[in-house]
C-alpha cells in the first residue's frame, strides 16, 4: 500500500508543473500588457486586438518555455532553468517587437520592450527559485538503488550524487546476486535504476517493478533506442514494429538542408562582428593562423576539412599526437580557453554547413583515426554516420565533454531515430542555453575522477560479500 500510495502521490508532479508554468506565463503576459499599454501609443491597435495579442504573446511564451525545457521545475538544476527562461524571453520579445512594428506600420521604440524584458528576467528569476523549492518541498528525494552490471556503471550513482536535491541513491547491488535477492531489496525502496543490466534479469526486474509501482530508472542499450524509433504496423492481429535502420527520409533530408541555408544565412549576418573580433584576437596573441582546418567524418563515412577558430598553439598535435584536450591542457592558448567555453570556435562551421558537408544539428563529426579507435571498443559507433555530422546535436546538448563513446553514441541514435524538423528547434534553442552551463564542458579529468570512485566502491562491495 505505501508503494501504491506514493505512485499516486508521484503522479500530480506533471499537473503542479503544469499549474506553476501557466501561472508564470499568465504573470510575464501581464507584464507585457502592462509595458505596452503604459509605454506605447495605445491608439494604433484596434480595441479588441489588444487582447488578441497579449493571448498570442502568452501562447508564444508558453510554446518557447515548453521546447526549451525551462519549465521543468526540479527536474533541471534552477540555474539551467534561469537561462533558459531568459533566453527564450529574449526569442520571444524579439519577435514580439517586431510583430508590434508590422502591426503599426513602422519602427517603434524598442526601449519599452528592453524594459521589458529587464522586468520578466527578474520575474523569472524569483518565479525559478520559488518553484524549485516548492517542488523540493512537496517532492522529497527519492530512496533509490542502484542494479549494475559492470564497474563502468557503477559510475552512474556518483553522477547522481551531484545532484543529491532531486536523486537519493542510498543503495547498490551487482547483477551477480541473483534474480531473487535483487527483487528483495528492490521492494525496500521508491526507485531502482538499471545500469548494464542484462536483457533477461532486465525483463523480470522491469515486471515485478511495474507489478508493485515502483519507478524505473533505465539506461537504454542500442536495441532498446532502435525500438523506440520503430514504426506500428497495425496490419494484422500480432503487433508489429518496423525498425528501418535508413537514416532520414528522402523528404526530411530536403527539409532539413533547406533549414540549414536558410538559419546558417541568418546566423552569418548575427555573427560576422563577433567572428571578426575572435579573428583579431587569435591573430593578436601569436600572430598564427586564425583557422584551423581538420579532416572528419560525415554521413556515410565521408571525409571533409572541417573549420574552426584555432584554440592551440601553432601545431599542438607534434606535442602530444591526435588526443582529447584535458581541461587544463597546456597546448589550450588564453584566447583559446575562452572560445572554447563559449563555443566561439565553432562559429566557422556556419560555411562547413552552407556547403553541405554538415547540418546545424546532428552527431559531432569525429577524426577517422579516433572514430576507428573508438570502433574498435564499441563497433556499432558507425550507426551515427546515417545523418550529416552537426553543429549542435543531442550529444552535444545532453552530454558532457567527458561523456563516452558509448554514451554519446546512445544520444546520437535517440535523435536519429527521432528526428523531426521540431525536435531540430528545440535543439538549437537548448543550445543556447548550454553555452552557460559549466557542467557541459567538464573536462576528462572529471571522468576519471568517476571511474576510481567506481573502482574503490566495486572494491569495497566484494569485500563486503567475502
Amino acid at each position: 500500500m505505501r508503494k501504491l500510495s506514493r505512485g499516486a502521490y508521484e503522479d500530480t508532479k506533471g499537473s503542479v508543473r503544469a499549474a506553476e508554468a501557466l501561472a508564470e506565463v499568465t504573470l510575464l503576459t501581464v507584464v507585457y500588457y502592462l509595458v505596452w499599454r503604459n509605454l506605447y501609443d495605445f491608439s494604433m491597435f484596434a480595441y479588441k486586438g489588444k487582447y488578441v495579442l497579449a493571448g498570442v504573446y502568452a501562447a508564444l511564451l508558453f510554446l518557447i518555455f515548453e521546447n526549451s525545457e525551462c519549465t521543468k521545475f526540479g527536474q533541471l538544476h534552477w540555474t539551467d532553468l534561469a537561462v533558459g527562461q531568459i533566453i527564450s524571453l529574449v526569442l520571444v520579445n524579439v519577435v514580439t517587437y517586431f510583430q508590434l512594428c508590422l502591426i503599426a506600420n513602422g519602427m517603434i521604440s524598442a526601449a519599452p520592450m528592453l524594459i521589458l524584458t529587464v522586468v520578466e528576467a527578474v520575474l523569472a528569476l524569483l518565479a525559478v527559485i520559488a518553484f524549485d523549492k516548492l517542488y523540493f518541498k512537496l517532492y522529497p528525494p527519492h530512496d533509490m538503488l542502484l542494479i549494475f552490471g559492470s564497474e563502468s556503471a557503477l559510475g552512474l550513482k556518483f553522477k547522481m550524487d551531484s545532484r543529491k536535491e532531486k536523486y537519493r541513491v542510498t543503495g547498490v547491488i551487482s547483477t551477480q546476486a541473483g534474480l531473487d535477492r535483487i527483487l528483495e531489496e528492490a521492494a525496500k525502496y521508491d526507485a531502482v535504476i538499471l545500469n548494464e543490466v542484462p536483457s533477461a534479469l532486465r525483463n523480470d526486474i522491469l515486471k515485478f517493478c511495474y507489478r508493485y509501482r515502483i519507478r524505473v530508472y533505465l539506461a537504454p542499450d542500442l536495441t532498446d533506442i532502435m525500438i523506440r524509433g520503430a514504426k506500428n504496423n497495425t496490419l494484422f492481429d500480432t503487433p508489429l514494429l518496423t525498425v528501418k535502420g535508413t537514416g532520414l527520409s528522402p523528404v526530411q533530408r530536403v527539409v532539413k538542408r533547406t533549414m540549414d541555408i536558410a538559419l546558417c544565412g541568418l546566423a552569418m549576418v548575427v555573427a560576422a562582428p563577433i567572428m571578426l573580433v575572435v579573428a583579431a584576437a587569435i591573430k593578436l596573441e601569436d600572430g598564427g593562423p586564425v583557422f584551423y582546418k581538420q579532416d572528419r567524418l560525415t554521413r556515410g563515412g565521408r571525409e571533409f576539412k572541417i573549420l574552426k577558430f584555432r584554440s592551440m598553439i601553432v601545431d599542438a598535435e607534434k606535442y602530444a599526437g591526435a588526443v582529447l584536450a584535458s581541461g587544463n591542457d597546456p597546448r589550450i592558448t588564453r584566447v583559446g580557453k575562452v572560445i572554447r567555453a563559449t563555443r566561439l570556435d565553432e562559429l566557422p562551421q556556419l560555411l562547413n554547413i552552407l556547403k553541405g558537408d554538415m547540418s546545424i544539428v546532428g552527431p559531432r563529426p569525429e577524426r577517422k583515426c579516433l572514430a576507428d579507435e573508438i570502433t574498435r571498443e564499441v563497433p556499432e559507433f558507425p550507426y551515427r554516420l546515417k545523418v550529416r555530422g552537426g553543429l549542435t546535436g543531442y550529444a552535444q546538448i545532453f552530454g558532457k565533454y567527458n561523456t563516452s563513446a558509448y554514451d554519446k553514441l546512445r544520444l546520437d541514435l535517440i535523435y536519429i531515430e527521432n528526428y523531426s524538423l521540431l525536435l531540430d528547434i528545440k535543439l538549437i534553442i537548448l543550445t543556447l542555453r548550454i553555452i552557460f552551463s559549466k557542467e557541459s564542458t567538464e573536462g576528462i579529468d572529471k571522468a576519471q575522477e568517476i571511474q576510481e570512485k567506481s573502482r574503490e566502491l566495486l572494491e569495497e562491495l566484494q569485500k563486503q560479500e567475502q
